[in-house]
């Protein structure tokens, strides 16, 4: 008999809202998953479902006001880190758990050259002298195949590509070492080629370092290649979670089989014979207006019930490991 592993990090009915005038928007409702040491795990969904904010408040970074972690658990390696102390929080950030920004060029600051800003990052976690630390962003940079390292590190933001910016955020993420990797969107703007690299980049570092990684993206075929489990969010809910394969093949919500079925997919045969590319009929609900009395893909839901839109499913098993939300499994298990 085998014992699973235990996770490295456990995010327990988490719930993150912001404070508007519009009033009380719940980005993230009770959102729970968990990562395996040296897994890479995908978070999915389209945009405004709340990827980018549950990363946030793992971190401890929700801005207050407006935002707020009103509830749950996140648990590392033992602690929930909603319990730290602001400066326990700060030994965390960026050196037990580092992020990856979506955007580059707004997450370097342009008036600091590169080899500032990752020293920076060097001698805010560890003791070292400014000499030792310059050192060591250029062997950093060197290791995420910055082209020209020596002089780089000299550059400031503005000097470099997309694909340049992204591997000096990288080269800041595991410039100490970290246990968890949070890569928010790491392709953004880049262009197929770039987006290659990058993440083979991310993989190479990942196993060089050890390092358990949380991806935030919206891309299905990236997170076929990549990832090893996947969580797919919805209106800031969790409305399915499996292993890839398993989900890829066996998708059990009607939201993530829309997700699946609007992937084009490159065929050879004649482009009058391919099948059409289909779309998830309607549009992402505002959460502002959101009701809470269902489940909130009801409104796009071909398949939705009058239950659907009364009351929100709770998760159920498909196969071990395999979650989804959906009433339409209930019914099936019920018949």
């Amino acid at each position: 008999m085998t014992t699973e592993p235990t996770p490295v990090l456990e995010v327990r009915a988490l719930e993150t809202c912001f404070f508007t005038d519009a009033g009380t928007v719940g980005a993230v409702d009770g959102l729970t998953f968990s990562i395996r040491k040296g897994d890479t795990l995908a978070l999915v969904g389209e945009s405004g479902c709340g990827k980018s904010v549950t990363a946030l408040s793992i971190l401890r970074l929700v801005p207050d006001p407006p935002g707020r972690i009103a509830g749950g658990e996140i648990v590392f390696e033992g602690r929930d880190l909603l319990r730290l102390s602001s400066r326990e929080m700060r030994r965390i950030r960026g050196n037990a758990i580092s992020m990856v920004f979506q955007d580059p060029m707004t997450s370097l600051n342009p008036v600091f050259t590169i080899g500032d800003q990752i020293s920076e990052a060097i001698q805010t976690h560890e003791s070292v002298p400014r000499r030792t630390a310059w050192r060591r962003s250029v062997e950093l940079l060197e290791l995420v195949r910055m082209p020209d390292p020596h002089r780089r590190v000299h550059d400031y933001p503005h000097r470099l590509s997309g694909g340049m910016r992204q591997r000096v955020m990288m080269a800041m993420a595991v410039a100490c070492g970290p246990k968890i990797l949070i890569a928010d969107e790491p392709t953004t703007a880049l262009d197929v080629t770039i987006q290659a690299q990058v993440l083979t980049l991310l993989d190479r570092l990942k196993r060089e370092f050890g390092m358990t990684v949380l991806l935030i993206t919206h891309d299905l075929g990236v997170v076929a290649e990549w990832a090893n489990r996947v969580v797919v969010m919805y209106a800031g809910r969790k409305v399915e979670d499996a292993p890839v394969d398993e989900m890829l093949t066996n998708p059990k919500h009607p939201y993530t089989r829309g997700l699946i079925a609007c992937v084009p997919h490159l065929q050879a045969v004649p482009s009058a014979e391919r099948p059409p590319l289909t779309e998830v009929p309607g549009v992402v609900p505002s959460i502002v207006e959101l009701g809470r009395g269902g489940c909130p893909f009801a409104p796009r839901c071909a398949q939705a019930m009058a239950r659907c839109r009364e009351q929100m499913p709770p998760p159920t098993a498909v196969v071990e490991g395999h979650q989804a939300a959906c009433w339409l499994l209930e019914e099936a298990t019920e018949a």
